[in-house]
């Protein structure tokens, strides 16, 4: 299969390694070089496109795929605005359900189990993901990642997967409250963020934060008949998942997110230095 990857950042130039290993034809486009044109124009041999660009620029990329018929693996999240989720979900429809969005959390096995379980007696969740940013990767530096950015940058886009989460396991949710912590030498970007979420019968809180010295992310689940603890910070994929992050699939994921995004109200700050 030949596979456009556009995007040329450390998870575009992952995924091209990763389709070469599994034997695909992978040709990876720098979008600050090619551009919107010469974007579209890598897509005349294409067979299947990997979007894995910045969020803020994937619009037309997905509207023109999609008019040309080529499946799509586009990166997490979709769009942090809510009409411009809108605007794809209306664009990938013809090929939404041959098309995927990257939430590959949706493959551990703890989210399996749970997704398997009667969760009709859980009243109260709490997921949350952390790390020091600091200490993500060798010679990189946040400052110079698309995470410091204040339109489609922070921790709330960047650790979306337990958004996703909260809906593959409680459809029907909707956002009442987030709250944020930023820091002054990156106005608009969310450091640590809060998102209070509820549906009928049921509240609950997924946090995530840039700033934790070691990695944390647990799934806890308070039911009338048992509650549900688990730590997702280890574990492997698994085939044949029901929760497969078909793209068409995703849109109440990505609903949420946009929504989640739109609704932050910044706290205070922090006084960490990152570089």
């Amino acid at each position: 299969m030949r596979v456009l990857v556009i995007g040329s950042g450390s998870i575009g130039r992952r995924h091209h390694d990763n389709l070469q290993v599994l034997g695909a034809s992978s040709r990876l486009v720098s979008w600050r070089e090619a551009g919107l044109g010469g974007s579209l124009a890598a897509m005349t041999d294409a067979e299947a496109v990997v979007v894995a660009t910045a969020t803020d620029v994937r619009l037309p990329l997905i509207e023109a795929a999609a008019a040309r018929g080529l499946p799509m693996y586009v990166e997490k999240p979709l769009a942090f605005r809510p009409d411009e989720v809108e605007a794809i979900a209306l664009a990938a429809a013809p090929v939404a359900d041959r098309s995927m969005l990257g939430y590959m959390m949706r493959y551990h096995p703890a989210v399996r189990a749970l997704a398997g379980m009667d969760l009709s007696d859980v009243f109260q969740f709490a997921l949350t993901i952390g790390h020091d940013v600091t200490q993500w990767r060798a010679n990189w530096r946040f400052s110079d990642s698309y995470a410091a950015r204040a339109e489609g940058g922070g921790v709330l886009l960047d650790l979306c997967h337990e958004l996703d989460l909260a809906v593959c396991l409680f459809p029907g949710l909707e956002v009442t409250r987030v709250e944020c912590i930023g820091h002054p030498g990156f106005p608009g970007a969310d450091f640590a963020s809060r998102i209070s979420l509820r549906c009928q019968g049921l509240v609950g809180d997924v946090s995530m934060d840039y700033l934790t010295p070691l990695l944390h992310r647990r799934t806890m689940l308070r039911g009338t008949e048992r509650m549900q603890d688990f730590d997702l910070a280890f574990g492997g994929a698994l085939s044949d998942n029901p929760l497969m992050p078909r793209l068409d699939l995703c849109l109440p994921s990505a609903r949420l997110v946009a929504d989640a995004w739109s609704q932050r109200s910044f706290i205070g700050e922090i006084t960490k230095e990152i570089p």
